[in-house]
């Protein structure tokens, strides 16, 4: 009698959603990623991997292939005033020496992610889930070019903005729990060679990020305060950058004069993720269209990540049981093992917003005057608490 392989269908070709792939084909699930851009989306702000989320990279053998492309000293990060006098300077080689710690573009993690995956895994890009079905036996999903997918499991990790979180599970006005920021990331060419590894350019309600890539390359972020939210079309996206930073440091406006042609610029809003559950039959929302964490938390990549291994684990678990039977329990013990650090990772988000870019004149300043007078070994202590808070929420999907 022949056995039945098990087939995820995978919505979103991302860190989640390629993350899924690997481990579930490691088990041996048959995967298939669908993916509506043409091809893997590069655009992204830089990230860091730590902790849980490095150890996971390291289960996956990935550690080797992501330095190569990581950039291993932050260096200093100088904080200037609109007319260019320094604010304060952290050194990142002091504060995070004790943190085993890897920096990279998000594209770059997608990427290597995607060569682990492209010779075992059928990824379909230019295609989008239009209509799903499912039963007790199979989940059914019809594609926009009308054919017609049966799978095992459906993992939705198609973003923030999921579109099947939003026709299975609940619209955005539910689930999106806005933090009151917009953010925007891309690349820039760089031909006068920033001097400094990271500088940032902070002001009231708004703060500017430029990380050297080398040969001539920054990372740009901004992530400002703003009661709009949703999507902003492609053309507009400039146009309003020029408008939120109008009044900053003159190199803010030649950054976005020098905007990479071949770089997305990426606008969002930072909101969080929340619902009491992350699955519903055979579908399961992963990533960010599950629980995102925002930006403020550094721990979107390293849970997307670690968020895969546990479900494979879950998955491994019930392997003698009916199928049906084991991936119902299996996707309620993923979600039993997540939520709690989930919950704990967005409640610091939540209590870290207000200050994460101050609002006012005065508070801004206050801020400022506080780090500069804090001793170097307080500072430290600072830093790592939090990224201390981090590692151990992380730590309990070990």
């Amino acid at each position: 009698m022949a056995t039945h392989t098990p087939h995820a269908l995978i919505s979103g070709a991302g860190i989640a959603g390629l993350a899924a792939a690997w481990w579930l084909q490691r088990i041996g699930w048959r995967c298939t990623v669908i993916e509506q851009a043409p091809g893997l989306r590069d655009g992204g702000h830089m990230l860091g991997l730590s902790g849980p989320g490095l150890a996971t990279a390291r289960q996956m053998d990935l550690v080797d292939a992501l330095q190569a492309v990581a950039f291993p000293d932050m260096g200093l990060h100088v904080y200037r005033d609109r007319n260019d006098r320094e604010i304060l300077r952290m050194d990142y080689r002091t504060l995070l020496r004790d943190m085993q710690w890897i920096t990279l573009r998000r594209g770059d993690l997608v990427r290597t992610l995607y060569q682990r995956v492209a010779d075992t895994v059928e990824v379909r890009f230019g295609q989008r889930i239009t209509a799903v079905a499912q039963d007790a036996h199979a989940v059914q999903a019809t594609l926009d070019d009308g054919s017609v997918l049966h799978a095992d499991l459906l993992l939705a990790a198609d973003g923030v903005h999921s579109w099947l979180r939003q026709q299975l599970f609940a619209a955005d006005a539910q689930a999106l729990q806005p933090l009151g920021y917009r953010y925007s990331s891309y690349e820039i060419d760089d031909p006068q060679q920033l001097a400094e590894q990271f500088v940032s350019y902070p002001e009231p309600a708004l703060q500017s990020e430029y990380y050297a890539l080398g040969h001539g390359r920054l990372a740009a972020l901004h992530v400002w305060r703003s009661e709009d939210c949703g999507e902003v079309a492609s053309p507009a996206r400039v146009p309003l950058l020029q408008q939120v930073t109008a009044r900053s440091n003159r190199f803010v406006s030649y950054g976005l004069q020098h905007a990479a042609s071949d770089s997305p610029v990426v606008i969002d809003d930072l909101a969080l993720v929340t619902l009491p559950r992350w699955h519903t039959g055979r579908v399961l929302l992963m990533g960010d269209a599950a629980h995102s964490l925002s930006l403020i938390s550094g721990q979107g990549a390293g849970m997307a990540l670690a968020s895969a291994s546990v479900l494979a684990q879950e998955l491994q678990r019930g392997a003698d049981l009916p199928q049906a039977e084991a991936i119902a329990a299996a996707l309620e013990r993923h979600d039993q093992r997540l939520r709690p650090t989930v919950l704990r990772l967005q409640q610091r988000s939540r209590r870290l917003a207000p200050a994460f870019v101050p609002a006012k004149a005065w508070s801004f300043h206050l801020r400022n005057l506080a780090l500069r007078a804090m001793p170097d070994a307080m500072l430290r202590r600072f830093f790592l608490n939090g990224l201390k808070s981090e590692a151990e929420a992380m730590a309990a999907l070990a």
